[in-house]
């Protein structure tokens, strides 16, 4: 049967056309993009109209790609970016621009409300801290949370809040454009901290929505990743020109599919991603938190089974950052120039593969340069908005691809603590799958391994793996099998990683040096990027 799948990442949809089968495979394959929009004010929007644009325009490409007729799907679901917020009329329509998980503007709503209390627990009140943990073992503890930018939007546009209907993530949205049917699946309920893992589908915690201060009514009907939705509607089907009527499931955040896509689907098991974000997740079949390092367990596409889940806000952004501003010179001033002609192309595939060629000149350690990848701001295992890179320990003969190496191992460096602040609380693998599209560099994924000393996979398709899952989740969902049994019989690794000992001791010593950066110049951070008054 054939299933599409939207990956709908930070900046890029990958639009895939499933085979499920004996095996899985992709029958074609379509990207786009759209913008991100990030504002002075902390704000990072997206315009839902570039979204359901680039929606249309992959899905009609799949047919020219291939000889699959639309009357041959079988269903469709979204794998999304998640704790966004979109809020809609009772049309479905959205008021406003959608609100990024990296949007940050929530800071005064935050502190009014987690900020107040005798006792705290990294800033936050420990008596509301407590009380979610009760309810779901989480808890809001950064200002990137969803209830403060839905909280930020009643206070700042009071106008735009008076018309909301309901408050939904980027997949229920999109779901809901697809169907007319006004969802939250379940992982995105608990993504606002509001839902409450001991009562499933009503599973809307009532204390917590007083203590936060949601209206009710904004809240839709929950139900899970596996579960049918409803049909295409003939407006949304003309959209993309598929069938009116076919199957459209719950769907559910990248997070929540990318274990299955990779594989790992065994309790215990370890994967790592590195796409635009980045992150470490260990599946779990219980639940746990660990509040001072911002982990948490996020529910599962598959019932009853838990992502324990620590975030890298800006991996692959980083980069992309430094392929813009230091690998592609923008004023033409480099100290050697390569042009890029098609004999280069017939060697690398993308500016990206030859950065990492080159990066492999430079030796393990960066000759002693060290990048923090805090773009963003960063969540786990510290969260700090004012947060930011920086290169450390230049020196008069460091170059560019001592720079450029600097800012992977910093990214792989983070990573390794993340995994490791996993560690405390859970049992994680000794062997990492590696996914997302850093794995697909051989020189970012020996890296990972010398600097975690983990042995690390890798997988086919592994840029699109969070989508590779949403198809197994749908696949279950229209056979009923098992969706973790499905993914452990059809998802293996392709090539195998083994830390190098010689390097051990080089990252050994700029790992712990890296670690410091922060505490160091935290009060720095706060004095640059406060508005002028504030940092005091």
């Amino acid at each position: 049967m054939y299933i599409i799948i939207y990956d709908f990442g930070t900046s890029s949809l990958k639009t895939c056309l499933f085979d499920v089968g004996e095996r899985i495979t992709i029958a074609a394959s379509s990207n786009a993009s759209y913008g991100l929009y990030i504002l002075e004010n902390g704000g990072a929007e997206q315009d839902t109209e570039e979204w359901w644009r680039a929606i249309c325009d992959t899905t009609k490409e799949l047919f020219i790609k291939s000889d699959v007729s639309p009357e041959e799907v079988s269903g469709l679901a979204f794998c999304a970016q998640m704790q966004g917020v979109v809020l809609v009329d009772d049309n479905g329509k959205a008021l406003r621009p959608a609100m990024s998980y990296m949007d940050c503007r929530g800071v005064r709503e935050y502190k009014d409300c987690m900020g107040k209390g005798i006792i705290k627990v990294s800033g936050c009140s420990l008596y509301k801290l407590l009380r979610n943990l009760r309810v779901n073992y989480a808890g809001s503890t950064s200002v990137k949370d969803p209830v403060w930018k839905y909280k930020w939007v009643e206070n700042n546009e009071p106008e735009i809040f008076a018309r909301v209907d309901k408050w939904l993530d980027v997949n229920d949205y999109l779901v809901s454009r697809c169907t007319g049917k006004i969802i939250r699946t379940a992982d995105s309920a608990f993504a606002t901290f509001l839902y409450d893992t001991r009562k499933g589908k009503e599973g809307w915690n009532k204390g917590l929505l007083k203590m936060y201060k949601v209206k009710p009514e904004h809240l839709p009907l929950i139900i899970d990743s596996t579960d049918l939705v409803g049909g295409l509607t003939d407006e949304a089907a003309s959209d993309l020109g598929l069938k009116a009527g076919t199957p459209v499931f719950g769907g559910g955040g990248d997070t929540t599919f990318v274990n299955i896509g990779a594989g790992c689907t065994t309790p215990g098991d370890t994967h790592i991603y590195f796409g635009t974000s980045g992150w470490v997740s260990t599946y779990l079949d219980y639940q746990t938190v660990d509040i001072n390092a911002m982990i948490t367990g996020v529910l599962s596409a598959n019932h009853g089974y838990f992502n324990y889940y620590a975030e890298l806000e800006t991996a692959g952004k980083c980069y992309e950052w430094v392929k813009d501003h230091l690998a592609f010179d923008k004023i033409n001033m480099y100290p050697e120039k390569t042009e890029i002609t098609d004999d280069f192309k017939s060697e690398f595939t993308s500016l990206y593969d030859y950065m990492s060629a080159e990066v492999s000149k430079s030796p393990p350690g960066a000759n002693g340069v060290i990048f923090t990848p805090w773009l963003h701001g960063n969540r786990c295992p510290f969260e700090d908005a004012n947060a930011a890179g920086m290169f450390f320990n230049i020196k008069i003969d460091t170059d560019k691809r001592d720079m450029i190496r600097a800012v992977l191992e910093g990214i792989c460096y983070h990573l390794r603590w993340l995994l490791e602040c996993e560690a405390k609380k859970v049992k994680t693998s000794d062997t990492v799958r590696f996914v997302g599209g850093g794995s697909l560099s051989p020189v970012i994924c020996q890296m990972l391994a010398d600097i975690t000393g983990r042995t690390i996979e890798t997988v086919d398709n592994a840029q699109k793996v969070g989508a590779m899952g949403a198809a197994i989740v749908a696949a279950a969902g229209l056979t009923g099998e098992d969706a973790n049994d499905l993914s452990r019989r059809i998802v293996t690794a392709n090539r195998t990683y083994l830390p190098e000992s010689k390097n051990h001791g080089i990252y050994e010593r700029n790992y712990a040096v890296f670690k410091k950066l922060y505490k160091s110049n935290a009060a720095h951070f706060k004095t640059l990027n406060s508005k002028i008054g504030e940092a005091e």
